[in-house]
């Protein structure tokens, strides 16, 4: 048995490494094949803990690295519980626009500090979402209130549920996932290095979620969409919900970054807004064996090894080019929230068994890029992203149809005479997609990618293929707020998640929605 001790450290915490084909023979009965390689030195145990796993494909012997906690004697571990949620003041409420990871973890975070969240939600719930999303797919029937973006979990809920975040906020991150978990996701988020809940999986949790939140006092409207504010000095008085006046106390917008009508809004009322850079390029596709072959270079495993993801990165004129939201076994789903409009995203289920490997490739949007726009003010790159999602609408021939290319014609500057096959549902037409950008764009999305092929031997293999646009990355405008968290000159308003531009994904959007909730009470307070 090939296990090597690399350190004994305080609390009983050891890591481990464990080739990959011995770890999953003995996958249905961990706890006794951890217990008797350490019990020779550690003595009785009653428990072992994962508190984290991770795989190592750097070489050829394949293995999982693993920390383990050891608990013997009088010691268990703790197990996680739902979070007390005390009887809410009724004086004492906030509404919360939008119920994506920030609204739905801010929402809850109200119900921790007893106030009473009033979430108002533009889209439907899940069950009525998926047939909306189902049509789109079929025939390419839009319903422009909801889609994969608008809706119960927001954008989330029909991503593939990557848990991934820069934050070093371990404590908090840790709060999410035993949320998540206690919704019924799979307890191992708590402990993989790359956690991920799969798009199968995530709208059962998040109606768990909504359930909790009713259950304990909190308000969750669907089909309620924010159409107007009434401002008075500093303060938001009223706020319209489909056009009926009520009042509030405090605003979270957690609206997400495709609410384009919440930036109109807040503009038109003389709102401060801020440009902010983004990114866009376009998603590239490949037969997920491919990327197996290309990464593992392990056939002995082959059956065991999950499937292989990468990740790249490089500089090309100065600005980044970078792979983005890389979804193994997954699907490239139409992600646009108008008509007339075309947008590519990605997703997996949790298993990642699909035929395909897609992962969004882009380049940053500046000043430079949208520079014909800037007359639109604060709106500039927003403008200049709906300009590139309808250009593709056109190029596309409508009903959601994707302009696309083979990748090896996108690198030669050539339209692609037959399609390579992809999993983009409402179909695809061939083009030239070095005419959808302007040069400058497109040349950093060519050359960076000729740079990774190099790092990622085959990449640039026959079979790939490119859809476009990968559009929205994060939010092209961000909403400024105070070290407090409210607007800078709204006190009672609270900018929140990935539509304010403070967020790039679900634990971050859900971390950003929990503080804002805690700096309203320290406020109140």
């Amino acid at each position: 048995m090939d296990i090597s001790w690399k350190s004994k450290v305080a609390r009983d915490i050891i890591e481990i490494s464990v080739p990959i084909h011995e770890y999953h023979a003995q996958e249905e009965k961990l706890q006794p094949f951890f217990k008797s390689k350490i019990r020779e030195i550690q003595g009785d145990l009653n428990v072992i803990k994962i508190l984290k796993k991770s795989l190592d494909a750097r070489k050829t012997d394949i293995k999982y690295n693993l920390r383990l906690e050891l608990f013997s004697g009088k010691d268990w571990p703790e197990t996680i519980s739902m979070p007390d949620f005390p009887p809410l003041r009724k004086e004492e409420t906030v509404h919360i626009i939008g119920f994506g990871p920030a609204g739905v973890f801010a929402a809850l975070k109200c119900l921790q500090l007893g106030i009473k969240p009033i979430v108002v939600e533009r889209g439907q719930a899940v069950k009525e979402r998926r047939r909306d999303v189902a049509k789109l797919n079929r025939s390419g029937e839009m319903n422009t209130e909801s889609n994969y973006c608008y809706g119960e979990g927001g954008a989330g809920t029909f991503s593939d549920g990557k848990l991934y975040t820069r934050s070093m906020k371990r404590g908090k991150i840790q709060e999410i996932l035993e949320l998540l978990v206690l919704h019924g996701a799979d307890e191992n988020i708590l402990y993989e290095a790359h956690p991920h809940i799969g798009t199968n999986k995530l709208p059962e949790i998040i109606e768990n979620l909504r359930e909790t939140i009713r259950d304990n006092g909190g308000e969750v409207r669907f089909g309620a969409k924010l159409t107007d504010l009434n401002i008075i000095g500093q303060q938001v008085k009223e706020i319209a919900i489909n056009g009926q006046w009520e009042s509030c106390q405090n605003v979270v917008l957690a609206t997400g970054h495709s609410a384009r009508d919440i930036y109109y809004l807040l503009h038109q009322n003389q709102i401060a807004l801020e440009a902010k850079p983004f990114a866009m390029g376009f998603r590239i596709e490949h037969p997920q064996s491919l990327i197996n072959n290309i990464q593992y270079h392990n056939e002995k495993n082959a059956a065991i090894l999950p499937p292989a993801a990468y990740s790249l990165v490089t500089q090309v004129a100065g600005k980044g080019a970078f792979s983005f939201c890389m979804c193994p076994g997954g699907i490239i789903a139409p992600a646009a929230t108008d008509n007339g409009e075309v947008v590519v995203n990605g997703w997996s289920p949790s298993k990642r068994n699909g035929n395909y490997a897609n992962s969004g490739w882009v380049t940053e949007i500046g000043e430079e890029e949208w520079v014909d726009f800037k007359h639109h003010g604060p709106l500039a790159g927003l403008e200049f992203q709906k300009y590139i999602e309808q250009k593709a609408y056109e190029m596309g021939g409508g009903q959601f149809k994707v302009p696309a290319q083979n990748l090896l014609d996108y690198l030669e500057e050539k339209q692609s005479n037959a399609l390579n096959a992809s999993s983009y549902h409402p179909g695809k037409t061939s083009v030239d997609l070095n005419n959808l950008y302007p040069e400058a764009i497109n040349f950093r999305l060519r050359e960076g990618l000729r740079a990774m092929t190099k790092k990622l031997k085959g990449f640039d293999h026959q079979d790939a293929v490119v859809t476009a646009p990968e559009s929205r990355t994060s939010a092209p405008v961000r909403i400024p707020r105070t070290v407090d968290l409210h607007h800078t000159e709204i006190t009672n308003l609270y900018p929140c998640g990935e539509g304010a531009g403070y967020a790039g994904g679900i634990i971050s959007a859900g971390l950003d929605g929990i503080r804002v909730v805690k700096a309203i009470k320290e406020i109140e307070s």
